[in-house]
């Protein structure tokens, strides 16, 4: 889908009058040095803006609240070059509404020992002025991300890139409008319904129901033109199965499909939507469930959920926009089935049609299979093996009164064998630490059958995510440790109820 202008991030630098103006010259000209090197390497994915120091609390105030209200600015970097008296900052910081990082660095990497006087002491003071500012936040209990080392570090500019890539996902989601196709969630299924007008109050989820009737009127406006063209861009992408090309047995279920995701990308665009739901419960009109559509949809960075599930296809959207020039892909998915043989234990996940092509390993396959669910004619789908690597897959439930963020490291692995009988597209993994304790962690905090499964995601990006929208988080990774995350998930309900979430 069409990606919202380059936004920026704001970068404020603290001092104080009592230094004179030589002192705050050098102060800018240091800050805009930095403002300056961090755009130049190329790792932010936003514009970086360098502001005017700020030296007193009206300026500070106007400044947090000129962020709040300029669409382009996705969050704000704090650094105090100088010593910054902290009674200056609780008005801005108290009115700030976007996401906040605390750069803790100094403009000097090295100290100049030999020629260490009083005056480098009182231009280099981050050592104890960003300890000032830092005790405000604490004292504000201020959400915020605290980043230290010396600001030409890779790591330090890699851990500011994934910072930004959350708080973009932060000013995607408050604008999110979700379209639930048949605006239901599978009937009878507990994990993937929530509380949509906490979802809205607290992330800006906008959450609505459609007709299946509406994508059916839309199906009808399309021409065969349009179609054409399309069943052609699916020549050229993709390996066809025998009975899809032209002439095949099967070719009208190809034209039949295309048409369904002109219909259902015009209806998307039309409505400002970034994320839809379907449901094979509500197919009435429709010739065939929705896959090859939902699949390439997908890819172009629309968000995903199927049975309804709108709380995953919000995941999948965010996910599309925290990965943009990333190499990696982010797609719906779904834990089905186990291969237990001790010592190799491995997690197949996969879904009826719906996995995004962004995650394939090679060329997908576009092939027809029936489907023996939905009542409807057997639709195309692309089939393919999930890329080996790193990867996380992320749920977001509803525990009652709060959302709780699950984020789980894993492994992609090929598979042991190939599957020329499955015909849809999978992803093979391995849960860090490994099998039996991250599957029974997943478990024990409620995690769902569906997750936003991310190649190019870390899982300190979503938490990162979490931090900036007050979401509870919790984090499976290799230093899984059972106990710990028992007494975790107890001492987060004592939190959340006295912090009324």
């Amino acid at each position: 889908m069409t990606q919202n202008k380059r936004r920026e991030i704001w970068f404020l630098t603290g001092s104080q009058h009592l230094y004179g103006d030589e002192t705050l010259n050098q102060v800018a000209q240091n800050s805009q040095r930095i403002v300056e090197a961090l755009d130049r390497f190329g790792k932010l994915p936003a514009k970086l803006v360098w502001k005017p120091v700020l030296t007193g609390p009206d300026a500070i105030q106007n400044q947090c609240l000129a962020a709040n209200v300029a669409p382009e600015c996705a969050g704000v970097i704090t650094w105090m070059h100088t010593f910054s008296p902290a009674k200056m900052w609780v008005a801005g910081l108290t009115s700030l509404q976007k996401p906040l990082a605390h750069l803790h660095t100094q403009f000097n990497r090295e100290l100049p020992w030999g020629e260490i006087d009083m005056d480098f002491m009182n231009l280099n003071q981050s050592a104890h002025g960003d300890r000032e500012y830092g005790f405000i936040g604490a004292r504000l209990r201020l959400n915020r991300k605290i980043i230290a080392g010396h600001w030409q570090d890779p790591a330090v500019v890699e851990e500011l890139a994934g910072w930004t890539r959350a708080a973009l996902a932060v000013a995607e989601s408050r604008k999110l409008k979700i379209a639930r196709l048949g605006g239901m969630n599978m009937r009878e299924v507990a994990v993937t319904g929530g509380d949509r007008l906490e979802a809205q109050i607290q992330l800006g989820w906008s959450i609505n129901g459609y007709g299946v009737g509406d994508l059916v009127e839309q199906i009808a406006e399309v021409s065969d033109k349009d179609v054409d063209h399309l069943v052609q861009e699916y020549e050229a992408s993709y390996s066809l199965q025998a009975s899809l090309k032209r002439g095949g047995a099967q070719h009208q279920s190809l034209r039949d499909a295309a048409r369904q995701e002109i219909a259902l990308r015009a209806f998307l665009d039309a409505g400002g939507f970034g994320a839809f739901t379907t449901t094979f419960e509500d197919l009435h009109g429709l010739k065939q469930l929705p896959g090859l559509a939902c699949q390439r949809l997908m890819a172009d960075g629309y968000g995903f959920g199927a049975e309804g599930d709108w709380k995953t296809a919000a995941l999948v959207r965010l996910g599309k926009v925290m990965t943009a020039g990333r190499p990696g892909g982010v797609s719906f998915m779904e834990d089905y089935t186990y291969h237990l043989v001790s010592g190799e234990e491995r997690v197949l996940g996969a879904h009826m049609l719906e996995v995004c092509p962004s995650i394939a390993d090679k060329k997908p396959s576009l092939e027809v299979h029936p489907l023996g669910i939905g009542g409807k004619d057997a639709p195309p789908r692309l089939v393919f093996d999930a890329k080996p690597g790193p990867a996380v897959n992320t749920s977001l439930v509803d525990v009652g009164g709060r959302m709780r963020m699950i984020v789980a490291e894993l492994d992609v692995v090929k598979p042991d064998q190939p599957m020329p009988k499955l015909p849809t597209a999978r992803a093979v993994w391995v849960p860090r630490p490994d099998f039996k304790r991250s599957t029974q962690a997943w478990i024990e905090a409620g995690g769902a059958h569906h997750a936003a499964f991310c190649q190019a995601v870390s899982a300190d990006e979503w938490q990162d995510f979490a931090a900036m929208t007050g979401l509870e988080a919790i984090h499976l990774g290799p230093n899984l440790d059972l106990r710990a995350l028992r007494n975790e998930l107890r001492w987060n309900d004592v939190a959340y109820k006295l912090l009324g979430r």
